[in-house]
């Protein structure tokens, strides 16, 4: 499979405006990529320029803290899905698992996933506050819970993702489920090294870069 398809092509910036959100989409069309990685409000405007097209929308909840309830997370996707988008990229409540609230978090995840049926759920972690084994116990939680994608990040905390963190996501979800990495891949050195690791998706806001002139500004999501 080629770069491009690998993906979700993610603008989620306070400052985005609709114009930033109809080049996305543009953009999106014009390389082919998977998806675009979108918050909720731009759903609709997303599934209207991207009409005819085999795009999918994925739209985030919960972004980019994850604190707030769980109610408020699921009406959030349940509107989401409502609205155009077939994925869901959902960010966990960090502050729940470094208490050591295991069957909080598992049941949120679960919970949004029967919310949304069919549709793809993504279960973002933020890597970059947890230890290892935080990584390998909240990853078989969401393996647990039901998820399609376990990602490492919102690309809006203190780290993206990385290849140790990638390598223990993989080694608790083996085949059971996919894993997007997201934030920092501003090369293809980098997106080939995580594909390579079994990764079947990325989340970056420098698509457009990496599949053009293979390197991506260092300001880039």
């Amino acid at each position: 499979m080629k770069l491009n398809q690998y993906i979700d092509h993610t603008l989620l910036k306070a400052t985005a405006t609709e114009k930033d959100i109809i080049q996305l989409c543009s953009e999106a069309k014009t390389y082919n990529f998977y998806a675009v990685c979108v918050n909720g409000s731009y759903v609709p405007l997303a599934k209207k320029e991207l009409e005819n097209s085999s795009v999918a929308i994925a739209a985030v909840i919960g972004f980019p803290l994850g604190a707030m309830n769980t109610q408020a997370k699921v009406f959030e996707a349940k509107q989401a899905i409502a609205d155009g988008a077939t994925e869901i990229d959902m960010v966990i409540n960090v502050g729940n698992l470094l208490d050591g609230k295991y069957d909080v978090v598992e049941n949120e995840i679960r919970l949004i996933k029967k919310a949304i049926g069919n549709n793809v759920l993504k279960v973002i972690f933020e890597n970059c506050y947890l230890t290892p084994e935080q990584i390998k116990t909240v990853s078989q939680l969401a393996v647990n819970a039901g998820a399609d994608y376990i990602k490492t990040s919102t690309g809006f905390g203190t780290g993206g993702a990385t290849f140790d963190d990638v390598a223990l996501m993989k080694q608790v979800g083996k085949d059971q489920v996919k894993i997007k990495a997201a934030g920092g891949i501003r090369d293809v050195e980098t997106a080939q090294k995580y594909i390579a690791m079994g990764v079947e998706r990325l989340g970056t806001s420098s698509g457009v870069a990496l599949v053009t002139t293979g390197t991506a500004n260092s300001n880039s999501y």
